[in-house]
């Protein structure tokens, strides 16, 4: 499977890039890398894109990675129920 998108993201645009993404999903297939090195928290407006790039990327057949989260982004992700839709790597 090809990389179709890597997005380094930034927690002050989360939202911003994921809507960049969307983008690039709607264009093409294969997976796409999500780098979270720079984000250390996600607000609701960025958790409630995360969850609307999830649902597209599933409707599309498009794998989404998670690089380098940290535990608290991870901790948010679980527990709105969006971490199984994500792959996770470091």
């Amino acid at each position: 499977m090809t990389v179709t998108a890597g997005i380094k993201m930034d927690e002050a645009h989360v939202v911003e890039a994921l809507h960049e993404a969307r983008e690039r999903l709607i264009s093409a297939g294969g997976k796409v890398l999500l780098d979270f090195a720079a984000v250390r928290s996600l607000d609701p407006k960025a958790v409630r894109a995360m969850a609307e790039f999830a649902e597209m990327a599933q409707h599309q057949g498009v794998k989404v990675v998670l690089r380098d989260v940290n535990v608290d982004v991870y901790k948010v992700l679980k527990l709105v129920k969006l971490a199984k839709q994500f792959s996770f790597v470091n």
